[in-house]
């Protein structure tokens, strides 16, 4: 069986975990370049020790290497501004491209929800490590019932939070909440994230808060049922690709007063609507696997552990194309 040959931008922690993963999981895909601009960053020799070719002069190194023609999908791991210089330089050639930074040219993905709706998009977005772990959740509360709100926390250990994450916080709440919407079907979004500084660190931790509207009367007990094993089932699904996810107390679901102030919350155009009745509450942990991160960075493992899944579904259809 042919494998699609990839490349990684991005020498640095997320990089080098695509890479391993690449190399020890995937079944239709081989890795082919590291790419870098850090001649002495970790990944480029680590990269090279393993018998792949390199190079430390970015996007533009990778156009100039001779094994370019070969490469049928280009991950970059890079930062937001980066990922725009380089789908610039990368699309003539009509190289798919897989970002996992928050750039967002291309549509989202969440390979739990819509992992079939973009397979020949030129650019895909993986949204954030927040975006991944929580709106699976979203989406599954939003398959039940309308949702009118729904907020995310996610929290991370500080030390797992490198350059890039720092350099793009806004650019962080701005996608999530976005996708939370596009992809979580809320009407609207938002995110929280929070650098944790707590040594040792701690695991990825994750908060969703969904404010929906449920029928009354006896279907109310019917409804909050669903919702649990839709989110349970989803959960499930994630885990499928990111074994350290999970949920860490059950779905919890409560009636919202009366008299509480939800109105500033909704969108534009929701305000005169109904009034969501139940606020859905789910708490999430996320460990990584520890194959070259360590177990606390679960924000970026699941971030690998996504973009390799949808870059896996992208090579299945070429190969069942062919």
């Amino acid at each position: 069986m042919s494998r699609t040959k990839v490349a990684v931008i991005g020498s640095g922690n997320i990089g080098t975990d695509l890479m391993i993963k690449i190399m020890r999981n995937a079944q239709h895909l081989e890795m082919g370049v590291m790419v870098g601009i850090d001649p002495a960053s970790d990944g480029l020799a680590r990269a090279a020790r393993l018998g792949f070719e390199t190079t430390a002069e970015g996007v533009d190194g990778l156009l100039r290497s001779p094994r370019i023609d070969e490469i049928g999908i280009v991950f970059d791991a890079t930062s937001a501004g980066a990922h725009r210089y380089n789908d610039e330089k990368l699309r003539p050639l009509g190289i798919r491209m897989i970002d996992l930074t928050p750039a967002a040219i291309g549509p989202y993905v969440v390979p739990a929800v819509n992992l079939e709706e973009h397979l020949d998009a030129p650019n895909v977005n993986m949204v954030t490590c927040g975006g991944q772990a929580t709106i699976p959740v979203v989406a599954a509360i939003s398959r039940v019932v309308p949702v009118a709100y729904a907020e995310i926390v996610a929290s991370i250990a500080s030390r797992s939070a490198g350059p890039g994450t720092r350099a793009n916080i806004d650019e962080f709440t701005e996608t999530t909440s976005e996708a939370i919407v596009k992809v979580g079907g809320a009407r609207r979004g938002k995110a929280i994230i929070i650098l944790n500084p707590a040594e040792p660190p701690l695991m990825m931790r994750d908060t969703v808060f969904a404010l929906a509207a449920l029928p009354e009367g006896e279907d109310t007990e019917t409804a909050e049922r669903q919702i649990t094993e839709s989110v349970e089932k989803m959960v499930a699904e994630v885990n499928a690709y990111v074994p350290g996810y999970r949920m860490v107390q059950d779905v919890q679901i409560t009636r919202i007063p009366a008299d509480q102030p939800v109105r500033t919350l909704l969108a534009e155009g929701d305000a005169d609507g109904p009034r969501p009745t139940h606020q859905v509450s789910v708490f999430l942990k996320v460990e990584g696997a520890g194959m070259y991160l360590p177990e606390y960075a679960g924000n970026l493992d699941i971030m690998t552990s996504a973009a390799v899944q949808m870059a896996e579904r992208i090579a299945a259809a070429k190969e069942t194309a062919k």
